[in-house]
């Protein structure tokens, strides 16, 4: 069985995205390989094995178009109101927190926030399918 270990992003300055994720998801970086043209981050925290892969080229002197294939990584907390109002007062400038309903009786309650290079990140309450 096949098991999810991370998934990657291009950001375009390491320090920035690097502190976002920090302060945001309480990520921190837990290997970094340094190339030639380029520098992998790895950021994680103990909630998780999945790791998030900072890539960022460093030939790249313009914001990358994220194009309409991408769509959001999520991540869940147990408290979505306190979340949200340490978000704000991050300075992170979370989007207002929404519900969505299912026939099934199922209830998401989630908010949006994008990292400096544009990406955006769902925040999901702990609940239904998503605890």
């Amino acid at each position: 069985m096949a098991k999810l270990i991370h998934s990657m992003i291009r950001v375009r300055e390491e320090a920035r995205s690097v502190d976002f994720y920090a302060r945001a998801f309480g990520l921190a970086v837990a290997d970094r390989l340094d190339f030639e043209t380029f520098t992998l981050v790895y950021v994680s925290n103990p909630e998780s094995g999945f790791e998030l892969e900072l890539t960022i080229n460093k030939d790249r002197d313009r914001s990358y178009d994220l194009g309409d294939g991408y769509g959001h990584l999520a991540v869940s907390v147990a408290d979505l109101g306190a979340e949200h109002a340490r978000f704000e007062a991050e300075g992170l400038q979370p989007q207002p927190i929404r519900e969505l309903s299912h026939s099934s009786g199922g209830k998401a309650r989630f908010f949006f926030v994008s990292d400096p290079d544009g990406y955006k990140i769902e925040v999901l309450e702990r609940s239904w399918r998503f605890a």
